[in-house]
């Protein structure tokens, strides 16, 4: 009431008492700040924190949700659109068979309930990038509910933990927007408008960021292995919503959360986990209380921002589309699905175990990726070397694609001529200075090694007499070094073999010079 007649007699004296008032508080919060930090480190291991995830993942189809448009990434925009895809008065969808498969195979792979009938809904929401004003979705009836992933538990490697999954829908993807530099304005590509999505949610079963990433890569591969997405996440065909909250240990009652929207690398993911982590628990021992809201990363900053308060469903006036029918999944349907399944890594790495008697950390490695299993397993197949080429693909293959910062799936050559390399090495016809120097060009041109050897001359050398001539030459060549040898100092022999090699430009086997350097050494 005081307040108010301020307000009314003396309006810039109210606004003054505000403004003191807000110096006050905020007084007392940075008290609380510094209360924290003389608690130490105690404060925030007296918090437990919860986490869901909303993981959006771009479909592996040629075509669109709805249209008939392309869903290529890149492109000039604006040139993979149509009447549909941009939300043109009167424009019809239909929707596309292929997104109700990869939708129902990820539905069976994390062991969820698949909806016999399951329908479309419209999410109404304006933003630039969103043509119609509204997102088609799935609020009402998903077509996935009640599964789960299995992770291994944190507390004991030998166990797992699992991860719920509440539901699995489709939905389309909006546009993109693309901000002038200099801020004065932005533009709309609506090339991504429309590509088909499933949105994976979690249940708030994970608890620190190690499961997130655990629960997000263990995701990852089941849809990898799949083949219903690249989830290449610097390109964003696998985005992550992180729902947070914080609550005292040993509370059955959940806190208020914030979504933090649209992280795309699994170290964004683990800073912003931290960082929120502590931004709520900073705010509760100071006796405020935790905003449900969306907020932004800032990668460069390291901090976040609010962007918005969190919107509920009734916030989005869902209504079922008119436009689209319900869909109908048959068993028989889902017995088709189920029976076109992968081998996923838990059961490969069993087999990799059996048949081939690889190392775990070798099985490790090449389950971890199905573009790289693939090539192991093609190339075994046609060269009968399991530790061969796991040594390849894990050696200078590794090397390679950490040089020119590339992940597995972006490997191009081939199992065959990866195989005949091996074979070529094995049988001789080429040292293992050469293998690695050919197998540069197989890796940047998918050459084939054969050839390649034969038109450049580096086969090895099996000209006894060519070799005895080379080795007496650097002996002739070198005495101190032959001294050195003969006094007693075996690293001079290394020197001698390298020279020799040097000599027959690195066409000879070094195991076979080093018996003739010993050989030709022993009469001197």
């Amino acid at each position: 009431m005081g307040m108010l007649f301020l307000w009314m007699e003396n309006p810039k004296a109210a606004v003054l008492c505000i403004v003191k008032c807000i110096e006050i508080s905020e007084v007392f919060y940075h008290m609380g700040e510094k209360n924290n930090v003389s608690k130490g480190e105690d404060v925030y291991n007296e918090y437990e924190t919860v986490i869901g995830l909303e993981v959006h993942v771009e479909l592996a189809t040629r075509t669109k949700i709805f249209c008939g448009c392309s869903t290529a990434f890149g492109g000039e925009p604006n040139t993979h659109t149509c009447p549909v895809c941009t939300g043109m008065p009167g424009a019809l969808p239909v929707l596309n068979r292929k997104v109700v498969e990869h939708a129902i195979a990820v539905g069976l792979a994390t062991h969820c309930t698949i909806s016999k009938v399951c329908r479309f809904d419209r999410k109404n929401y304006f933003y630039p990038d969103n043509p119609q004003n509204y997102q088609i979705s799935q609020l009402y009836i998903p077509i996935c509910r009640d599964g789960y992933v299995e992770i291994p538990a944190q507390d004991d490697k030998q166990s797992v933990k699992r991860i719920g999954i509440h539901e699995i829908h489709m939905e389309e993807d909006a546009g993109k927007l693309i901000h002038d530099p200099n801020g004065k304005s932005s533009y709309v590509d609506y090339n991504r408008s429309g590509v088909p999505l499933i949105e994976i949610v979690s249940e708030p079963d994970m608890r620190s960021a190690k499961e997130v990433i655990a629960y997000l890569e263990k995701l990852r591969l089941i849809i990898q292995y799949l083949g219903a997405s690249d989830c290449k996440l610097q390109e964003g065909s696998m985005r992550a919503d992180i729902n947070l909250s914080v609550r005292k240990h040993g509370s059955r009652m959940l806190g208020t959360r914030t979504e933090m929207k649209n992280l795309n690398s699994f170290h964004a993911i683990a800073e912003t986990i931290a960082h929120e982590r502590r931004r709520q628990i900073d705010l509760l021992e100071a006796g405020r209380e935790v905003e449900m809201e969306t907020r932004r990363w800032d990668e460069n900053k390291k901090t976040s921002f609010s962007m918005r308060t969190k919107e509920d469903s009734k916030d989005y006036r869902y209504f079922p589309d008119p436009d689209l029918p319900p869909v109908y999944i048959s068993e028989e349907w889902i017995h088709q699905v189920l029976a076109g399944q992968p081998e996923f890594r838990e059961k490969k790495q069993v087999r990799y175990k059996e048949m081939y008697d690889l190392p775990d950390y070798d099985i490790e490695i090449l389950t971890g990726d199905k573009h790289l299993a693939d090539l192991f397993e093609a190339a075994t197949e046609l060269c009968k070397q399991p530790k061969q080429v796991s040594n390849w693909l894990m050696g200078e293959t590794m090397r390679l694609l950490k040089e020119h910062n590339m992940s597995p799936d972006g490997i191009r050559f081939s199992a065959d001529n990866l195989a005949k390399l091996i074979l070529m090495t094995e049988k001789k016809e080429i040292n293992l200075t050469i293998a690695k120097e050919v197998f540069e060009q197989i890796f940047a041109w998918n050459i084939d090694p054969v050839t390649y050897v034969a038109e450049h001359g580096l086969c090895t050398v099996s000209d006894d007499q060519a070799l005895y001539d080379a080795v007496n030459a650097v002996i002739k060549s070198n005495p101190q070094s032959v001294s050195d040898y003969l006094g007693g100092k075996e690293k001079a022999l290394g020197f001698l073999v390298g020279q020799t090699m040097k000599y027959m430009k690195g066409r000879a086997e070094p195991g076979l010079v080093n018996r003739i350097l010993r050989e030709q050494l022993s009469k001197e």
